[in-house]
């Protein structure tokens, strides 16, 4: 099994995306675009916490959407090795083997996209 492709799936999802925004779903789209710029702006935690915990959330849910563009987003906002390492870390512990199993996809995803 090769390495996933997350800028090829992600890429894939905006398309997709874009097609439910030109079809009809303008309101339900935009309100989620809302609710994603509320959560995450900067309060007593910082986007990049936020963005590290959206990972996480990513990995244990087995979404491999959720992982290119939250590694995505933590390449902009400076993330490191070590923080990106320790929030997986937390995840496998939370969730076991299935998040370790993501925990690794979301690894060479982030090794893939941040640089």
């Amino acid at each position: 099994m090769g390495t996933k492709d997350y800028a090829a799936i992600t890429g894939s999802i905006n398309e997709g995306i874009k097609g439910l925004r030109d079809t009809g779903a303008v309101e339900t789209l935009n309100q989620f675009t809302a609710m994603s710029k509320a959560a995450m702006t900067d309060g007593a935690l910082d986007k990049k916490m936020k963005e590290l915990i959206a990972l996480s959330i990513g990995v244990a849910t087995h979404c491999d959407g959720c992982i290119g563009f939250h590694t995505k987003a933590l390449k902009r906002l400076g993330a490191t090795d070590e923080e990106v390492s320790e929030a997986l870390g937390v995840t496998v512990y939370m969730g076991g083997g299935p998040s370790l199993m993501y925990a690794a996809d979301a690894w060479n995803a982030w090794q893939a996209l941040k640089d």
